[in-house]
């Protein structure tokens, strides 16, 4: 008896880009880095290391080739829903732009629709395209709140970041258990306590 495999086609398949010019002189540099850092740039284990940075760099960074509004934008709807609309402990990864040493947290993002909403993942998207920079956790936290509120135009926006910055915890001061909390209001989050209190408390603030 003969059996026959039909062959599976792969539905689905990500694909990570990365332009070889840019990747080329990235590790051009970075080899030189490990050289004056008193490394063997030819010993096995670092032989790929400069290209593997490289990439990891321009992943880190994507970002800046990434607009926040026009994600938001994407995928727009009308919806009469007046109340909160709360996307909280969305995993925040960016790196500091003092010392391009990470900084990892949480982000919460809550706004109040003026007759139109954005898809829940968009929130969590614009969050991504921020941090993926060289950032202070005080501007990111803000220019989330302020994509948002520009994007969609609604009733008032809110945005706490609570982040562990390893430029604290590994060097300097190194206070492994530091935590940084930032937040930025607008609109009725800031006019009204009762809305603000509301959106710390779903939070747990």
């Amino acid at each position: 008896m003969q059996i026959c495999y039909k062959e599976q086609t792969m539905a689905y398949r990500k694909i990570e880009e990365y332009d070889e010019k840019t990747t080329r002189e990235i590790a051009a540099h970075i080899k030189d880095i490990l050289r004056l850092l008193g490394e063997d740039v030819d010993r096995e284990g670092l032989q790929k290391t400069p290209e593997r940075v490289a990439k990891a760099m321009q992943f880190l960074t994507q970002g800046y080739f990434q607009n926040g509004e026009t994600i938001v934008r994407s995928a727009i709807f009308q919806e009469p829903y007046n109340h909160m609309v709360l996307v909280k402990d969305i995993e925040l990864f960016s790196l500091c732009e003092h010392h391009m040493l990470p900084f990892i947290g949480k982000a919460h993002v809550a706004y109040i629709p003026k007759g139109e909403i954005t898809g829940l993942s968009k929130v969590a998207r614009v969050v991504e395209t921020y941090a993926r920079r060289l950032q202070v956790q005080e501007r990111l936290t803000e220019q989330i709140r302020d994509c948002i509120q520009e994007s969609l135009h609604p009733l008032g926006v809110a945005v706490v970041i609570e982040a562990m910055h390893t430029c604290m915890s590994m060097r300097g001061v190194q206070k492994s258990n530091a935590i940084t909390t930032t937040s930025a209001f607008s609109g009725i989050f800031l006019k009204s306590d009762k809305t603000r209190n509301e959106f710390l408390q779903l939070i747990g603030k």
